[in-house]
This record gives structure tokens, C-alpha cells and sequence, in this order.
């Protein structure tokens, strides 16, 4: 365990949290002494986070739901309160671009996939919980994994764009709504991350690699820990007079806006091989 407990006698709920940055968020939870619910639809992926969490001496259980689902849903919230009593952190992390095609190619069962993986989930799983943490007033915090995506155009997913579009307006609003109750909900929005769905170290070639520093301006791809760290400040008190924000954490891609630096050390928006 860590030395330094940020969320000693918290309780954590956390979605999509056998795998990439799910996981990493799980486990630097429970390293700052969270007890960690890992609600995830594989089986195996979930078990393992819970695993790891427990092999470092933390505390964390398995909660196997399609979170798509509201039945599923309300099982996972009656079941962590049996186990721990309350939930004082949801993370809202699950999400998937599914299939890059151009809009007008997209079907209607496409919109609705998208929907119930992107934008439906954080309506079932925030009202699932919050609730029970107004029912408790001891506040809380919830955060809601967005992207870069819902804050610049991308070509070919344009509709998971616009349901990311509407994790941030929610994270606005329903923060207002909650304020109240001490209840805080703020959004991460990564970008170039190392995840399942993106995995680039398979992605850029040997040969490109020495270009990733022109691409990103801090010189590297994200790591899911890197989201977890400020997933950990906004679950935590250091954040505790945050509310309704997004945190952009994706080595400075959305400031740059597109320019990137050149070989020579400046920067140019209009790159000769892009």
C-alpha cells in the first residue's frame, strides 16, 4: 500500500475496470486506500484487476455486469452496498468508437450501439449512485471518462463524437444539479493513451517511432496511468472544490490544435507528410 492514503475509508466504483485505463484508475485507487468495486463484463478481466489489487494489500471485489443494462446496473448498486455499505467514487470509464466508417454510411443500429456504450451507461450508473450518496450526505464524486473527441472534430466518428460531446455537457450540468449535496462530477479527456481499443505500440511502425515527439507535444503516447493520476486528484480531496470541469490530460495534443513541432525544432500546421 501506499504511504500516502488519498482516499483512505472511500469507496470506489469503478466501470470498465478490468483493462486498460479502468484498471489503472482501480488500482491506484486502492493503492491510496480505496476499497475498490471492479465492475467490468469479463469475467477474467476483472478477477485479475482484483487480483493485482489484493496481491498489493489493498482491498477490492469483482462485480461482473454489463453496465448497458439497467437490471445489471441496479444488481451492481445493491451489491456494493451490501458489501460496503456506501460509494463515495464512481467513475464512469466505459466506451469504445466501435467502427470508424463515414456518417453516412452509419445504420441505426450503429447510432444505438454507440449510444449505450458512449452516453447511456453514465445516465444508468449516476443514477444508480448518486442516490445512494445523497442518501448517505457525506458527498461523493463522479467522474466521467470523455475524450479529446468531444472538444475537436474527427473524421468517420462522427456520431461516437457527438455522444462524447454529450458526456460533457452532462458532467456541466448534472454538477449543478448535485452542488447541493456536496457531490462533485467532473470529466477526463484523454488523448493519445496506450488503451485495449488503441494499442499504438502496435499501431506505429519501428520506423515512425522517432516522429511520435512531433506529434504530441510533451514527446510521448499517454499511458493509462497517467489518467489514472488525475482520475486519483479528482476522486480525492486535493479536487475538493472542482466541479462540472474537464481535465484534459493527453500530452498537450488539444493545445496544440494542430501544429506540430518540425525536425528542425519549430512548430508548423501544415506538415509536408502528415
Amino acid at each position: 500500500m501506499c504511504g500516502a492514503s488519498l482516499l483512505a475509508d472511500k469507496v470506489a466504483l469503478v466501470t470498465g475496470g478490468g483493462g486498460g485505463i479502468g484498471k489503472a484508475i482501480s488500482v491506484a485507487f486502492a493503492s491510496h486506500g480505496a476499497k475498490v468495486i471492479v465492475a467490468e463484463r469479463d469475467p477474467g478481466r476483472a478477477n485479475e484487476t482484483v487480483a493485482e489489487i489484493q496481491a498489493s494489500g489493498g482491498q477490492g471485489i469483482a462485480s461482473v455486469v454489463d453496465v448497458q443494462e439497467r437490471e445489471h446496473v441496479a444488481a451492481m448498486a445493491d451489491a456494493a452496498l451490501r458489501e460496503f455499505g456506501h460509494v463515495d467514487v464512481l467513475v464512469n470509464n466505459v466506451g469504445d468508437y466501435l467502427a470508424a466508417k463515414p456518417f453516412l454510411e452509419t445504420t441505426l443500429e450503429d447510432w444505438e450501439a454507440l449510444y449505450r456504450i458512449n452516453l447511456k451507461h453514465v445516465f444508468l450508473c449516476t443514477q444508480a449512485i448518486a442516490p445512494k450518496m445523497i442518501e448517505r450526505g457525506a458527498g461523493g464524486s463522479i467522474i466521467n471518462i470523455s475524450t479529446v473527441e468531444a472538444f475537436r472534430g474527427i473524421p468517420n466518428c462522427a456520431v461516437y463524437s457527438a455522444f462524447k460531446g454529450g458526456v460533457t455537457q452532462f458532467t456541466k450540468s448534472v454538477a449543478l444539479e448535485m452542488a447541493q449535496y456536496r457531490i462533485r462530477v467532473n470529466a477526463i479527456a484523454p488523448d493519445v493513451t496506450q488503451t485495449l481499443q488503441v494499442p499504438y505500440d502496435r499501431w506505429v511502425p519501428a520506423e515512425q517511432r522517432d516522429l511520435i515527439p512531433l506529434w504530441v507535444p510533451l514527446g510521448r503516447f499517454g499511458m493509462p496511468d497517467d489518467v489514472a493520476g488525475a482520475a486519483l486528484f479528482l476522486a480525492s480531496d486535493l479536487s475538493k472544490f472542482m466541479t462540472g470541469t474537464t481535465v484534459h490530460v493527453d500530452g498537450g495534443t488539444y493545445a496544440a490544435g494542430g501544429w506540430y513541432r518540425t525536425t528542425r525544432g519549430g512548430w508548423t500546421n501544415s506538415p509536408l507528410n502528415p
